[in-house]
């Protein structure tokens, strides 16, 4: 496309054109084309809109809405010529649809401006992409549940500190991230919500004299009703900044799962197997197993982060209404769902996948004292000692322990009772890490009957 084709589409204000370096950095069209199909259901919801209030023969619009079609089967087919001379995804349809039909394309973009067009566009699009991060997050919540319900009473140990603090069942802690990625799920659908208001009609900034219908777009594109002021129209980004902070929150979740899998899945905790589909092996240690998809999804939440704060930094010094810096936004988004949706799915392939170690699981569960709550609260329970004498007798039980190398149940009773003589035989009953599990019933607990009624009420919340 030549710098005089460029020049007409912008009706001659500049009496030459742009050169390299103003271009490269003008254009956008190298990432927005990732908006065609957007752009082009807004366009032709905007053309039959424009026939409806008369302001577009009915003519022109039939040959404005067949051209659409016609340049995204042409985009969607991979033969469409994008030009950099053209900027970006709505001058390059326009050019285009000219070719195609003709002069009935310039009546196109009565009543609208690049600014609401392109707010319309990256509003669907971002759309869009909560509706697949909703998809992403139903099906990574399913595979933690099937985790949860099939090992609802295997014991594993429980860690503050990353120190062994007490036994939960493998369920519970499956739940705890259903818990969390459910909180993610909702804060997409909040977003999408409050998001789904349609700037087209705002033109550049002030509305348009032309009686041109904005709840009818507004319905036509799917939005729950038009934008109330014209200048926020086209001035807002939070939408954008909304999905960027969803996607870092649940971003930070994966992360911190993904950190768990590489240290379950090493030789030194062997808590878990990951599939050899989600690992690599070493170009030079034949022994090695690597959790590559974990350690990818840690690291690209970073790019998701980053995204964040770079928008913001875009956006927090911008005057009402709209500056050319707005246009950095879209590669930051598109970059940011990129990564969060392949986390996504690449959590769940790995969730899915993943073997428990049931027997490494329940043998670390006995480690580290870890029933040691357990035991002070049996001396509350049946000798009335005030909590905190029972936290020292048991701090003592357990220095003895150590002292012995051994753990709190391999004690005997003797022993016990030189520590506290009021102890007697039925304190082995909640030393046993299954017997500490079941103990723990109040609502929100470890205990498998406590996983099997969450996983039941999640199931029905997901159905």
């Amino acid at each position: 496309m030549s710098d005089t084709t460029s020049n007409r589409m912008w009706g001659g204000r500049f009496a030459a054109g742009p050169d390299a370096i103003m271009e490269a950095i003008n254009a956008s069209i190298g990432f927005d084309k990732r908006m065609a199909a957007q752009d082009i259901a807004g366009s032709r919801a905007h053309a039959a809109m424009l026939a409806a209030t008369g302001i577009l023969s009915d003519s022109d619009a039939e040959a404005i809405r067949e051209g659409l079609l016609t340049v995204l089967s042409e985009i969607e087919g991979g033969t469409f010529q994008f030009s950099t001379a053209l900027e970006d995804i709505h001058m390059n349809v326009e050019a285009r649809l000219k070719e195609v039909i003709g002069a009935p394309a310039g009546r196109l973009h009565t009543g609208r401006s690049r600014n609401d067009q392109v707010a319309t566009d990256f509003r669907l699009w971002v759309r869009d992409q909560l509706d697949a991060a909703e998809g992403g997050l139903q099906a990574l919540m399913q595979a933690l549940l099937a985790q949860a319900e099939v090992g609802a009473d295997w014991v594993m140990p429980g860690f503050t500190h990353l120190q062994t603090a007490q036994p939960v069942t493998w369920g519970h802690h499956m739940m705890a991230y259903v818990e969390m990625f459910g909180r993610d799920l909702s804060r997409v659908r909040d977003a999408r919500v409050r998001m789904n208001e349609s700037p087209l009609g705002a033109a550049a900034l002030a509305g348009t004299g032309f009686p041109i219908d904005r709840h009818m777009t507004a319905q036509a594109l799917g939005f729950d009703r038009p934008m109330a002021n014209s200048l926020d129209a086209v001035s807002a980004r939070d939408f954008a900044l909304e999905f960027l902070s969803v996607a870092s929150i649940s971003a930070m979740h994966l992360s911190r799962f993904a950190e768990e899998l590489v240290i379950w899945s090493s030789a030194q905790f062997r808590f878990v197997t990951l599939s050899d589909r989600f690992s690599t092996g070493s170009s030079i240690m034949p022994q090695k197993k690597n959790p590559d998809a974990a350690e990818l999804i840690r690291a690209k939440i970073g790019r998701i982060f980053g995204a964040n704060v770079a928008l913001m930094m875009v956006m927090k010094g911008l005057p009402l209404a709209y500056s050319k810096d707005m246009q950095e936004d879209k590669e930051q988004v598109f970059d940011a769902a990129d990564n969060w949706m392949l986390a996504l799915a690449a959590m769940e392939g790995m969730v899915r996948d993943m073997t428990a170690n049931v027997a490494v699981l329940e043998k670390a569960a006995a480690h580290g004292f870890s029933t040691a709550t357990d035991l002070a609260d049996w001396l509350v329970r049946e000798t009335g000692l005030p909590f905190r004498d029972a936290h020292h007798v048991t701090g003592s039980l357990v220095a003895l322990a150590e002292k012995k190398g051994c753990d709190l149940p391999d004690l005997t009773l003797d022993e016990m009772q030189a520590v506290h003589g009021r102890i007697d035989a039925s304190v082995y009953d909640v030393l046993g890490v299954h017997n500490s599990v079941r103990s723990r019933t109040s609502y929100g607990g470890t205990a498998p009957a406590r996983v099997r009624e969450q996983v039941a009420a999640w199931k029905e919340r997901l159905a």
